[in-house]
C-alpha cells in the first residue's frame, strides 16, 4: 500500500462545474485513488511514504482531451509524428477520448475491416498505455453494411465508442439513425461530426441532421474546423440537451458564442472540449490549456468553471472514474502556476489575463509522471517532493 500526501495548496479546483472550488488543502491519495480531502491533519494521520508540498499553487484534475483521432501508440502519420500524446500529457492532458482512428493507413472502410481496427485499437489503448495517459481507444467509425448483430460483438469485446458520424461511408442522418440506435442499447457513447469536411471522404453536417441522428455528442460543434452557421449552433443549443464539444483546431468566433449563448442559459455543463488533433491543423500539445485560456479571458466565464468544461464536464458524459477531485476517484491531477513574467498573481489569474499556467507537476493513478513541463512556461512556483 502506497500513501502520497499533498500539502499546502493555495486553490483546489475540484472539476465539478457546479462547485468547482474546495477550500480543501490536503489531498491524500492510497493506491492510486484519492482517499481523503481536507486539512493538513490528515499528513500525519496517513503516515504518507511521500508528501508533495504545493507551496500554494493550484491544483486540478487531470485534463481530458475529448478528441483525439490516434492510431497505434504514440504515433500519428497525419503529421508523421512520434510523441505526440507524450507532449500532451506535459500540457496536463492525463486522459484522450479517441473520435475514430481515420488516419490509419488503409484502413478499411467494410463492415469487418473497421469492426477488426475498432477492436484492435481499442485492446492496444487498454494494454499499453502511452506514456500513462489513458487513452481511449478504438471508436468505431459507422460504414455500410454494419448490422446490430456486430454492436453486439464490438461491446463483447469491450469497444463502447463511436467515432464522429460522418468520417464513414454512413453520412446520411436516416442511415445513421438505426445505427445510433443500436448502439446506444449496447451502452456505446456516440459522437456525430458537425460543420463542413474535415479530410477527403467526410460529409458536411448540419444541425437538422445532428437532430436526425440523434447522437450523445455534438463534435465540434465550432467547427473541425469549419463551422455550422451561428443560427444552427443556436438551433442545437435551444433545441435538444446533448453534449456540446467545442475543440481548439475550429472557429474561435463560434466557440466564443456557444459559450456565451450556454452561460446565459446556465447550461456551461454541457460544454467538452477536445482538440480534434492530429489534423490538418497540427498537433496541439497545449490545445485544452490554451481553450481554457481563450474562454476565461474572453467570455467572461471564470478560468475554474472553464477548467471543469476539460475535467468534470467530460467525465461525467463518458461515465470516467476521473476528471473529478472527490473521494474513490483515480488520482490523476495536475499542480500548476501563475507562469513567470505573468500579471496573474496565481493560476486562475494567468488564464483569465488570457496568459497559460506553468505546469509543476501531473500525476496520474497517484504517480508522478511529470515533474517539469516541457513545453508550458516555467511556473511562478514550483511544488516541493518532500
Amino acid at each position: 500500500m502506497s500513501i502520497l500526501g499533498i500539502k499546502n495548496i493555495g486553490t483546489l479546483v475540484t472539476g465539478d462545474i457546479n462547485n468547482p472550488i474546495s477550500n480543501a488543502n490536503t489531498i491524500i491519495i492510497e493506491d492510486g485513488r484519492i482517499k481523503r480531502i481536507g486539512d493538513e491533519k490528515l499528513i500525519k494521520e496517513f503516515n504518507c511514504d511521500k508528501v508533495i508540498d504545493a507551496q500554494g499553487i493550484t491544483v486540478t484534475p487531470g485534463l481530458i482531451d475529448s478528441h483525439v483521432h490516434p492510431v497505434i501508440g504514440d504515433f500519428t502519420p497525419r503529421q508523421n509524428t512520434l510523441g505526440f500524446i507524450n507532449s500532451s500529457l506535459h500540457g496536463g492532458v492525463t486522459t484522450m477520448i479517441s473520435a475514430g482512428e481515420c488516419h490509419t493507413p488503409g484502413r478499411p472502410k467494410d463492415a469487418e475491416g473497421v469492426k477488426a481496427l475498432a477492436i484492435l485499437a481499442y485492446k492496444s489503448s487498454k494494454n499499453d498505455r502511452p506514456r500513462g495517459v489513458k487513452l481511449h481507444g478504438g471508436a468505431l467509425i459507422l460504414e455500410k453494411g454494419l448490422t446490430e448483430k456486430d454492436f453486439e460483438e464490438l461491446a463483447q469485446q469491450g469497444v463502447w465508442l463511436v467515432g464522429e458520424i460522418g468520417l464513414g461511408s454512413i453520412n446520411r442522418p436516416e442511415d445513421a439513425a438505426p445505427m445510433v440506435e443500436w448502439a446506444k442499447n449496447y451502452g456505446f457513447k456516440v459522437m456525430m461530426h458537425t460543420g463542413g469536411t474535415s479530410i477527403p471522404g467526410s460529409s458536411t453536417i448540419t444541425a437538422e441532421d445532428v437532430m436526425t441522428a440523434n447522437p450523445d455528442i455534438v463534435s465540434h460543434l465550432n467547427g473541425g474546423p469549419t463551422s455550422i452557421p451561428l443560427s444552427e449552433v443556436k438551433k442545437l443549443i435551444d433545441e435538444t440537451s446533448y453534449t456540446l464539444e467545442l475543440v481548439q483546431c475550429g472557429n474561435f468566433k463560434v466557440l466564443k458564442q456557444a459559450v456565451e449563448w450556454l452561460e446565459e442559459k446556465r447550461q456551461l455543463n454541457r460544454i467538452i472540449l477536445g482538440n480534434d488533433s492530429p489534423s490538418g491543423t497540427g498537433i496541439v500539445t497545449l490545445g485544452i490549456l490554451r481553450s481554457i485560456a481563450y474562454i476565461a479571458s474572453m467570455t467572461g466565464v471564470s478560468a475554474e468553471k472553464a477548467i471543469c468544461m476539460a475535467t468534470g464536464n467530460t467525465a461525467r458524459t463518458y461515465g470516467l472514474n476521473v476528471g473529478i477531485i472527490e473521494e474513490g476517484r483515480e488520482a490523476d491531477l495536475v499542480l500548476m502556476d501563475a507562469p513567470m513574467g505573468s500579471i496573474g498573481e496565481n493560476c486562475l489569474k494567468a488564464l483569465e489575463a488570457g496568459d497559460l499556467p506553468g505546469i509543476s507537476l501531473v500525476i496520474i493513478d497517484g504517480n508522478i509522471v511529470v515533474s517539469k513541463s516541457k513545453n508550458t512556461p516555467p511556473p511562478k512556483t514550483k511544488a516541493v517532493i518532500c
